[in-house]
């Protein structure tokens, strides 16, 4: 049975998501401060965050923040009355998986929180286990440090970039399209013409060299070998 925690103060939503998510057929904590927050899900033994962002003691973007930073891929669906731009931009770049403004419909959530957690078992079996970093040519990627290193140079990553990189790097030499980007990668309905892919690929092109993310055009993008250097 899935385990969920809930980091929210106001009991009357913390208490409705209980009962439904109970109903639903998970297993459910609740934390009502920032501190308990990050403490729980530092055990390991959620299998997803609900995360408010309004929290006390610890805003839940620092949270966020701080279990991103200690090395955890617990998916992270924000939870919030905040519906701006920029908190949810500031959300996604923390590393959250999704958000979800209040008021909110419980199946739509529900619908998400299954989703999250089915992406997220495909990348936590036997392979994650067995290998804890993913390579491909000169590139490698750390994914209990969750940095990066170019011919044995580590480069820094923010979140979103990190995710992306995780995505090329686990298929490498294939074309994955700017919807499966968004997809994976943000959790996210963004507009259909946005160009958030785009700009996130230039981000990661300046990183590991622009060489190594090819672009297929009316397709999408692939990471590839670089050609050798000739002398």
């Amino acid at each position: 049975m899935p385990s969920i925690l809930i980091a929210e103060d106001e009991q009357r939503i913390a208490s409705f998501l209980e009962k439904g998510l109970g109903a639903a057929g998970f297993g459910v904590t609740t934390a009502t401060d920032g501190p308990a927050a990050l403490n729980a899900a530092l055990t390991g033994f959620y299998d997803l965050l609900l995360l408010d962002l309004g929290l006390p003691a610890l805003d839940g973007l620092d949270v966020l923040k701080r279990l991103r930073d200690q090395g955890s891929s617990m998916p992270v669906i924000i939870l919030t009355a905040r519906d701006s731009a920029a908190d949810t931009v500031a959300g996604f770049e923390g590393g959250a998986n999704d958000y979800v403004s209040k008021p909110f419909r419980f199946d739509e959530l529900l619908a998400r929180i299954r989703a999250r957690l089915t992406d997220a078992d495909s990348r936590t079996g036997p392979i994650s286990v067995l290998l804890p970093a993913l390579r491909h040519g000169d590139l490698e990627l750390d994914l209990r440090t969750r940095r990066i290193s170019v011919a044995g140079v580590a480069v820094d990553l923010s979140a979103r970039e990190f995710a992306l990189a995780e995505e090329f790097l686990r298929s490498p030499e294939q074309v994955l399209s700017r919807e499966q980007l968004l997809s994976r990668v943000w959790g996210f309905d963004f507009d259909p013409g946005s160009n958030v892919v785009d700009v996130y690929v230039r981000y990661l092109r300046r990183k590991i060299g622009p060489e190594r993310l090819a672009t297929v055009r009316g397709m999408g993008y692939r990471l590839t070998t670089p050609p050798p250097l000739v002398t």
